[in-house]
Order: C-alpha cells, then structure tokens, then sequence
C-alpha cells in the first residue's frame, strides 16, 4: 500500500518547492521469490520537474542499527524539522516546520527504515534473522531492495546518492559496494 500527498515549502533563497510525499512498504524477497519481510519508506519527489532521467535521487539511512530513518527525515535532509532550539531541545509550541535547509531544492529524497526499525518488519518467521542483522546481512538485502525501488519509480537514468548518519555511513559504504558490484548501480 502506498499513500500519497502534496507539499510546499519555502527555500532559504526563497524559492518555493512544491513536493509529492509518498509512503509505503515494499516487499523483502528471498532467492524464490517468497516475501520474507517489508521496509516502510517516505519518498519526496519535487513535483515541479518535469525530466526525472537528471534529477538526482538521494537514498537516506539513519545511524543504528536500530534506528529508523526519523532523524534523518525530521532533523537534517527532509523538507520539515522538528521545532527545537540550538542545542537540540524541542521548543514550545512542539512540533515541526519548513526545513529551509532540505535537499529538496535539489534532489529527491527517499528515507528508508531497514528490517526491525519504524515500520519495517519480518514477515516470515520462519526465515533466520542472521538474513536481516549482521553488516553483510544487511547490506546485501538493502542491495536489493533499492534495485527494485529505482526500478518500480523509474530512476535509473538519475543520478544516484547515498547518504547516512552514523551507523548509516557504514551501511551506505558497503551499499556503494554492493550496489555497483551486484546491481550494476553506480553512484
């Protein structure tokens, strides 16, 4: 299932930048093709760019492991932040506004929640977790997951990024690897 939206945010040059959210799971499969997990993921596409072959396409994961994609998506790179102050601290009135910092203006941005994190789960109990958790585990089923993403929106002609925090700079590191070696990806 997949829910859409629209947005708009204001630029810190002012510009405004009208986006499209989507959200949604993907399935995880095995090698026969049995679905053995689903990742939740919130993708932002800008909406006013018509050629999407050159419009870069940023793959973001948050530290961890164990950690969702929320801090990436509310704090750094998403067209919203959480309303805090300097240090970090949520100010009053709680809640959140327009990111004038987000990538947006730029690319779009797809946050993604690996197994086990937000809203992403094991579907099949009976597949062993060592398929999901270990850091070639885990490399090698994102792997995947991304080549059908980019192929189920059309992105393969976009140029492509990875981006992570903490925990989720090694994940990218292996990723860059596994992608261009297994999925003929190239970042």
């Amino acid at each position: 299932m997949v829910i859409e939206s629209t947005g708009e945010i204001l630029s810190s040059k002012g510009i405004k930048i009208p986006y499209r959210i989507k959200t949604g799971t993907q399935p995880v499969w095995n090698e026969s093709g049995k679905i053995i997990a689903s990742c939740f993921y919130t993708y932002y596409e800008r909406s006013d760019i018509k050629d999407k072959a050159s419009r870069p396409i940023v793959f973001s994961f948050n530290g961890g492991p164990g950690s969702a994609s929320v801090w990436m998506h509310l704090a750094y790179t998403g067209p919203k932040i959480l309303h805090i102050d300097d240090e970090g601290y949520p100010l009053q009135p709680y809640g959140y506004k327009d990111n004038p910092h987000t990538i947006l203006d730029v690319a779009d941005i797809i946050f993604i929640d690996p197994v086990n994190t937000g809203f992403s789960r094991i579907i099949d109990p009976e597949t062993p977790r060592s398929v999901f958790f270990g850091v070639n585990a885990d490399i090698k089923y994102l792997g995947e997951w991304l080549n059908t993403f980019v192929s189920r929106v059309n992105r393969w002609a976009s140029p492509k990024f990875l981006i992570g925090e903490s925990y989720g700079t090694t994940r990218v590191a292996g990723l860059a690897l596994e992608l261009q070696n297994n999925h003929w990806m190239y970042l």
